[in-house]
């Protein structure tokens, strides 16, 4: 049973709408960057990535939007599915994030484990070393990777089930009473931790030392990017404390791009590629991760509707490049102008950005991510698989 199956059980009681999600990431910037040639052909409308994945989905073989993840078999995750229901009517954040896997319409969430199983099957096997041969293949894949691919997916989505974990210490009347976010919190940690858990057996059950070292590194780093992020957030409400571009890059890198990056790279060790297919692989995951993930910050400044009501990240690529073409001292300025009544105006402030450089910047920086993503495809053997890869790219990176 998948993960999305087995909430699904959920889904009557948590309804399609729900709180609004609370957001514990934050970003800042890499350098800006000069306009950059672009190769792209495609849209990032829904419809048209829906497509890019479904046809992804066919090359590897089976749906990543319902990849099997053997330890949701287990009773003990039914017995958290159904402590979750208790907190039906509460504004806890687990409750979206347990939405957003039932409600995956824009495949978003399954996205790394897609990219792990393209990138293996681009790869093949290795013409190097024979001892890959003995490994079981279905179209194209080995067992282990396909393995790799639902523990990447169990690391990430237990990092969105601790995400939502609420810090007591900031609670308003509004979000309910306080035993309602305690207990949501202690279900967020134990699901969470339930996850990396099976994930940890898993990767021992791969019985490869340097992917077992590539996983745990890049769980360390989701961890203290994490951190990293949540420091930037309690920053962010003080306004006058910023971040520049350099630890944007660094904090994006640990806590977006990190996973899917070593795992693709331990996809190739599973095969037992050599250290420059291993680095062709890392580099494009982590590219590929960049380009989404500024794609993410973007939607509230390229949306033709966006609610009037929905904030974003003041340490998002945008923001944060808009800050370093205005400085400082205006950037206050800018953010004093946009108060009404002691609250930020994120409506007026959306459009004094977007009267910026800052978003054109942040598409320019979103394609050149992605030129250095399709870079590293070059060197894979033309594919259907490659070809779906430099689709997920083109996808992401289309803004017209």
């Amino acid at each position: 049973m998948s993960l999305r199956k087995l909430l699904l059980r959920l889904s009557g009681y948590l309804g399609a709408a729900g709180p609004p999600r609370r957001q514990w990431w934050c970003s800042g910037a890499p350098d800006t960057i000069s306009v950059v040639s672009w190769r792209a052909h495609s849209s990032r409308s829904p419809a048209h990535w829906n497509q890019v994945v479904s046809e992804a989905e066919k090359i590897v073989g089976y749906p990543a939007s319902f990849m099997s993840l053997r330890c949701l078999l287990s009773d003990e995750l039914s017995n958290i599915a159904m402590q979750v229901r208790k907190l039906v009517g509460t504004q806890h954040p687990l409750l979206t994030t347990a939405r957003g896997l039932v409600h995956d319409s824009r495949h978003n969430l399954q996205l790394r484990g897609l990219v792990v199983l393209l990138i293996s099957k681009a790869a093949g096997p290795s013409t190097e070393n024979s001892s890959s041969q003995n490994y079981d293949m279905v179209s194209g894949i080995y067992s282990c990777q396909r393995s790799l691919a639902e523990i990447t997916e169990l690391i990430h989505t237990a990092l969105l089930v601790h995400r939502g974990i609420v810090n007591l210490s900031e609670l308003q009347s509004s979000d309910g009473p306080l035993k309602d976010m305690q207990f949501g919190n202690k279900i967020a940690i134990l699901s969470g931790d339930f996850l990396l858990a099976n994930a940890c057996n898993g990767l021992a059950l791969l019985q490869n030392t340097k992917v077992v070292e590539l996983l745990a590194s890049a769980l360390k780093d989701l961890v203290q990017g994490v951190y990293q992020e949540n420091s930037a957030l309690a920053k962010e409400h003080s306004i006058t404390d910023d971040i520049g571009m350099s630890t944007w890059k660094e904090q994006t890198f640990l806590s977006h791009c990190a996973l899917l990056a070593k795992s693709c790279q331990a996809a190739m060790e599973l095969a037992k590629h050599g250290a420059e297919v291993q680095d062709m692989a890392f580099q494009y995951g982590k590219h590929m991760a960049m380009s989404h993930k500024i794609n993410s910050d973007l939607q509230p400044f390229i949306k033709d509707k966006t609610s009037d009501s929905k904030t974003f990240d003041l340490n998002s690529a945008p923001v944060v490049l808009h800050q370093e073409f205005l400085g400082r001292d205006l950037w206050i300025k800018q953010i004093g102008e946009a108060q009404e009544k002691g609250r930020l105006n994120y409506t007026k402030l959306r459009e004094t950005i977007k009267a910026g450089k800052g978003v054109t910047s942040a598409i320019d920086l979103c394609r050149y991510h992605g030129n250095k993503a399709l870079e590293a495809l070059e060197s894979f053997p033309p594919s259907e698989a490659r070809s779906a890869l430099e689709n997920i790219v083109f996808a992401v990176t289309r803004f017209s």
